[in-house]
Formats: structure tokens, sequence, C-alpha cells
């Protein structure tokens, strides 16, 4: 592949801009144009980078058309958060609570948050997308079963230690 710099000197900057990069995707991108310049051709680069030859070359030409700032991913898609500021805050609060008496459960669910984010905060979001916002606040999905409020924690060591000795782990 024959490409040649744009100005004088940009083969060492992205040499030493991929030297210090961190993110892998774009020191691939940086090398590959840096061995473009140096007339490697687009199936040995491809090869030693473990990239497709599209991938070279996209590249390639992305610097050829754009010098060196146009050796970068653009930003990727995607909808914004609908849950935000100050309706995330209440969310959170809420969640912190714990259930209360109307939710009628011990514990709340993804289908307990969704009903909770449509009634109390006037958000509408499918399942999926009330994990996806669970899971951008720091929640996560497992935790431990919750317990019965009648649950007895001295009768059940009492069973277990006399009663049930060979479950014990003494």
């Amino acid at each position: 592949m024959l490409i040649k710099e744009r100005e004088p000197g940009d083969g060492e900057r992205l040499r030493n801009l991929a030297r210090r990069q961190k993110d892998a995707e774009q020191k691939d991108r940086l090398l590959s144009v840096y061995h473009a310049l140096r007339g490697t051709e687009t199936l040995d680069i491809a090869r030693a980078l473990c990239k497709s030859r599209k991938f070279v070359q996209r590249w390639a030409y992305a610097y050829r058309d754009g010098g060196i700032d146009a050796v970068r991913a653009l930003p990727r898609g995607g909808g914004t958060p609908k849950l935000v500021g100050a309706s995330a805050d209440r969310l959170v609060r809420r969640l912190e609570g714990g259930p209360t008496p109307g939710d009628k459960v011990c514990t709340l669910r993804g289908k307990d948050v969704q009903r909770i984010m449509k009634d109390e905060l006037g958000t509408e979001l499918s399942l999926s997308s009330v994990y996806r916002t669970l899971h951008r606040m720091g929640y996560s999905c497992l935790a431990p079963r919750p317990r019965h409020e009648k649950q007895d924690l001295v009768a059940q060591k009492k069973f277990k230690d006399v009663s049930a000795p060979f479950l014990s782990a003494h």
C-alpha cells in the first residue's frame, strides 16, 4: 500500500501516538497507517495486526483524506437515557428505601421497578431498558434471597445443632 505523508514527520508522530495509546483498537488504527506510510503491503499489515484488509484500507484512506485527526473512531450512536437528573435521583432514593407495603412484594424485581418508573416517575421503559438503566446506576441483578419476616433464626440454629447433627458442619 502506498500512502504518502500529508505533512513531514507524520510517520514518526503516528508511531509515538501508537506507543502512548492505551486503547488497543485505536493503537491498531495508528499502526496500520504507520506501516502503510512505510510502504508495507496491505495484507502484511493486516496479518501483523490480526485485522482484516478492509480495516487497514479504511484507516489508511482516512489518513490520506483527512490526516492524523481522521484516524479516530467516530462516536458511536445510541439514544440518550430517558431517566437522568432529578428523576434518576428519585428512583435511587425509592430503591434504597426498599419495597413499600403498596408494592406487595418483599424484594423489588425488574417488573416492579418498571411499574415504579411508570407510575411514580412517569417514564415508560421496556424491561430490558429498565435493567440497562439499573446497571448504569450501579445496581446488580444478583441479590441474596429475601428472608421471611416470620423466620425464627434461633429455632433454625436449634434444629441444625440438635435435631439434625449430620447436617451441621461441626
